[in-house]
């Protein structure tokens, strides 16, 4: 399908288009779904036809919850670019490119275990089998989500090895608010030939670790060492007894220096927050940001003192991208900032478009649980949507907000402890049931635990009682006492 000829048919679904979009009834019951926001829609049996973009996580999550109301929902479409459906949780030996020239997206590394303990990092519908500790190896969450989808019957809405190229807006009298999308895929193999179909509203849900950020740093283009993105790590045994400036003290950065200790090398741990207060790992050592690369390949510090190690390691995180999204749509990504949407997730102008899951810091799979609900609401109409003027002045408040609460432009999608807050108004505005009380608190002591002791904490095991409460032991079966400064907040 395609070009601006007659569309073909297809034989998934009775429906024909003629050269505006226009609705060619093409055999089978037809009835219209009648709604303020979208009075006909693109599947022929009066149900909303849905694009996700991405078998990560999130794409998974907005498939089960498609495939739960099916009596608005047609059966979702899927596009996987990779065979696997996983996402980050995907782990992948080598780095790069693969032999069809694709780019390796996996930026996990060989020994990571979750830094969020199972039991708030699950699904709300969904738990972690119980005999697995708490934080849990990349493999195990791999393992859950193939579970998930055995659990959800996923598995054939999913197209694997498809590249979807481009998602553009359609303007169809009668669809919903006016729209429709054509949505341009291309084999895996055969890049020649490509498909495209038509939804009602599109779920893009592609992820955002997989393009890494390098700040621009004066002169780094004079390091003579190994220079290397996180993206690229797999293990630390390549870099045993090296030294190394690790740029970024985020979780991973935190994980990478714990492994690069384990191997005897000398790691600087170079960021601009405050100085970590917890012991460090043995041979890890701190100092504020890099401020440039002298002309001899020596790294300088911002409070000018100087390095010269043999391994430049940036643990800075990743843009986000939608290289397949129309230009016309207007979402744009300015200082890590994807940007205008309504509620994180949905641009004014074309709100049957939805970008899910780039908030961060944040719980991801409860998250993209609330997301997910909240825009099936919004498809069904049980949330209406404010109008595109409203939303955009909504947006505009709410940034302004941020910015007056001192939080830069590159860390307003970063939600952290406001997460909470954000999932319990999506669920309120929606309908639909929120997150169980100690879903947040749990979390949140987890945090405490480890700024206190980042070599610890993923010893120790959690246990939930009741929608309210919980416990946690350490290591020998020690029960521990709940950080204060959270316990006050239930």
């Amino acid at each position: 399908m395609g070009g601006e000829g007659m569309w073909q048919p297809n034989p998934s679904r009775d429906v024909l288009f003629d050269k505006v979009g226009q609705r060619l009834f093409a055999g089978g019951p037809w009835k219209l779904h009648l709604s303020s926001q979208h009075p006909l829609t693109m599947s022929g049996l009066g149900k909303l036809r849905v694009a996700v973009i991405g078998a990560g996580g999130a794409g998974l999550c907005a498939a089960r919850h498609l495939l739960s109301r099916r009596d608005t929902f047609a059966t979702p479409v899927v596009y996987e670019l990779t065979k696997n459906i996983g996402g980050t949780w995907v782990y992948e030996e080598r780095v790069g490119c693969y032999d069809n020239g694709l780019p390796i997206h996996s930026s996990m590394y060989r020994d990571l275990r979750t830094n969020i303990p199972k039991e708030v990092m699950s699904f709300p519908d969904f738990p972690f089998a119980k005999h697995l500790p708490s934080f849990v190896h990349h493999t195990e969450v791999r393992k859950y989500l193939e579970q998930y989808c055995d659990h959800f019957r996923l598995w054939d809405h999913i197209q694997f090895g498809t590249s979807v190229t481009s998602v553009t807006p359609v303007d169809v009298k009668g669809g919903w608010n006016g729209l429709a999308w054509d949505v341009t895929s291309n084999d895996g193999v055969d890049h020649s030939k490509s498909t495209t179909e038509r939804f009602d509203a599109v779920m893009v849900c592609n992820g955002h670790f997989y393009d890494p950020y390098i700040p621009a740093i004066p002169g780094l283009e004079k390091f003579k060492g190994m220079l290397m993105h996180s993206h690229d790590y797999r293990s630390a045994e390549p870099l045993a007894g090296k030294s190394v400036v690790l740029l970024g003290a985020g979780l991973s950065g935190l994980d990478i220096a714990m492994e690069l200790s384990n191997v005897d090398a000398q790691v600087i741990l170079s960021h601009g927050q405050r100085p970590l207060t917890c012991p460090l790992p043995p041979g890890v050592q701190q100092a504020p940001p890099v401020a440039s690369v002298l002309d001899d390949g020596t790294l300088e510090f911002k409070n000018g003192e100087r390095a010269k190690p043999e391994v430049f390691l940036f643990c800075t995180g990743y843009n986000f991208t939608f290289p397949f999204l129309d230009k016309k749509v207007g979402v744009k990504v300015q200082e890590h900032l994807v940007w205008p949407l309504y509620k994180f997730l949905i641009p004014p102008a074309y709100p049957s478009l939805f970008i899910v899951g780039i908030c961060r810091a944040i719980c991801p799979f409860p998250h993209f649980h609330i997301q997910s609900q909240f825009v099936l609401s919004v498809l069904d109409g049980s949330f209406r949507l404010p109008s595109r003027e409203e939303m955009e002045k909504d947006i505009e408040l709410d940034i302004a907000a941020r910015r007056a609460r001192g939080i830069a432009t590159r860390h307003i999608l970063k939600l952290d402890s406001e997460q909470w807050a954000y999932n319990d108004e999506l669920a309120h505005l929606g309908g639909f049931k929120p997150l169980p009380s100690y879903w947040s608190n749990l979390y949140e002591s987890n945090k405490v635990f480890r700024a206190r002791d980042m070599l610890n904490y993923k010893t120790y095991n959690y246990t939930v009682l009741d929608n309210m409460e919980w416990k946690v032991h350490d290591l020998h079966g020690l029960q521990l006492q709940k950080p204060l400064a959270v316990k006050k907040q239930m």
